[in-house]
């Protein structure tokens, strides 16, 4: 059977310093090397990538006006992202734009997705990064929370339903911001040490980034029809999945 919908959804996450161009290489030229394969292939329709919100929201917060909405238009700051050493963002950013020349230059019919925090159950026993701050905040640990600030956040399924409505939706193009709210640290904590009381939640978290406004604009995929989940059933999900691989458990840190 034919082949017609790649979805490309893996990128390298290092958080070594040392290992940025280990990082780089493989975002850029994995994803690059997909495309390559998918310019032979006489089927292909679509390929659906998965981006990031990273590659949109990460610049200096002089440069955004009071309350702005970030679309599909903005994109991160590499100088930025380089001056911070967040290189999982340079990573996506220049990934991303890279399969957007390559796709332009090939006739290849792309669209992005570019989802924020991705919250809910993990399939694996082990834990990604991302589950990994998750269950390090339901057992008191700051740091993390309180560096990431403002953030973004989607249900896991919310991002899989995001993939597959733009792969089947003929009209889709481009790219689409895939999130469900946007919350600062100290209205996510505030918020889970309430629902979650018999964990050891912080019920603020420190402010280093200075006041922070900024939101996204998903008109765009929600006019595809996609309804994203709440914050409150994307950390129940994500609790019980913990609790169910024994990460968690009542009472205990």
């Amino acid at each position: 059977m034919a082949c017609e919908g790649i979805f490309h959804t893996a990128s390298p996450i290092i958080t070594n310093a040392d290992s940025k161009e280990e990082m780089l290489d493989s975002a850029i030229n994995g994803t690059l090397n997909v495309l390559r394969s998918c310019k032979k292939n006489p089927f292909l329709k679509r390929v659906v990538l998965t981006s990031s919100s990273s590659t949109v929201r990460l610049r200096d917060e002089a440069e955004f006006p009071p309350n702005v909405l970030l679309d599909e238009t903005s994109w991160s700051s590499v100088e930025f992202c380089e001056s911070i050493q967040i290189w999982y963002a340079v990573a996506k950013i220049l990934a991303e734009k890279s399969a957007w020349e390559f796709a332009k230059e090939n006739n290849i019919d792309l669209v992005a997705v570019l989802p924020t925090f991705v919250i809910g159950p993990n399939l694996s026993p082990v834990l990604g990064p991302t589950a990994s701050d998750v269950l390090g905040l339901f057992k008191g640990e700051t740091e993390k929370f309180t560096i990431f600030g403002r953030m973004g956040y989607v249900h896991i399924d919310d991002v899989a339903s995001c993939h597959i409505l733009v792969y089947e939706t003929a009209g889709a193009k481009g790219r689409y911001i895939c999130n469900s709210a946007v919350l600062g640290s100290d209205e996510l904590v505030a918020l889970l040490a309430k629902r979650f009381p018999s964990f050891p939640i912080p019920k603020s978290l420190p402010n280093i980034h200075g006041e922070q406004t900024y939101g996204y604009n998903t008109s765009k995929i929600r006019k595809l029809g996609l309804e994203f989940r709440g914050v409150e059933e994307m950390f129940d999900d994500s609790v019980e999945s913990l609790k169910a691989h024994g990460y968690l458990r009542e009472g205990a840190a």
